[in-house]
């Protein structure tokens, strides 16, 4: 099963299964760095260690638009969507932003195995 969890502080929370993912949605978003991931970036964690005690691996913090290529990423690695303004991150099979497989939206993360992923996109 594939889990995509939406980030917030709130007193509740509601989860819902859809198809393979289970989504968890908080009642609200609290602007900033969350798990060392800046505020309006998009993070890729070390395999296998989640958070990684609030540390993004190094290179593993994307801020403008489009593509980016990414390489000797291995195993499941936590995603985490820090942007803002109804931004999106996208994993893709192809580099340049090609053959796009996941969307994660904003303040939202994943746990996916970027073995074959070779790109992520941001896009508005």
């Amino acid at each position: 099963m594939r889990n995509i969890t939406r980030i917030g502080i709130g007193a509740a929370t509601v989860a819902a299964a859809v198809g393979t993912s289970l989504i968890t949605a908080p009642a609200a978003h609290a602007s900033g760095t969350y798990e060392g991931c800046p505020y309006g970036a998009v993070c890729v964690y070390p395999a296998n260690k989640g958070w990684n005690g609030g540390h993004p691996e190094s290179g593993g913090v994307f801020w403008s638009r489009g593509p980016h290529n990414l390489s000797n990423q291995y195993g499941v690695h936590r995603v985490f969507n820090n942007q803002y303004g109804g931004w999106y991150a996208t994993l893709n099979k192809g580099y340049n932003g090609r053959s796009p497989v996941f969307r994660i939206n904003q303040y939202y993360y994943t746990d996916y195995n970027l073995t074959p992923i070779n790109s992520i996109s941001l896009e508005p």
